[in-house]
């Protein structure tokens, strides 16, 4: 996979990398990867990238978009925050 543009970013322990595809002049297709200090049981996608589906996105959305589908796999793999 071709890498146009990539962040980083921390959530709970957890490591959120967002990368931009380009598709077209000022649109990118958006992908996730998570990364942690530990790979809870039956969590198959933890380390691998994961495809944010609706866009191609703008580069500010595709950022937001990426790094709230990470958020919300990892509310969803570390349960609510009590």
């Amino acid at each position: 996979m071709d890498i146009d543009e990539m962040r980083l970013t921390h959530y709970r322990g957890y490591d959120i990398q967002v990368v931009l595809n380009a598709c077209s002049k000022d649109m990118f297709e958006t992908w996730f990867q998570i990364e942690g200090p530990t790979k809870p049981p039956g969590v198959a996608a933890l380390g691998k990238r994961v495809k944010v589906f609706g866009g191609p996105f703008s580069r500010r959305w595709a950022y937001l978009v990426g790094e709230l589908a990470g958020r919300a796999a990892i509310d969803v793999i570390l349960g609510g925050d009590d």
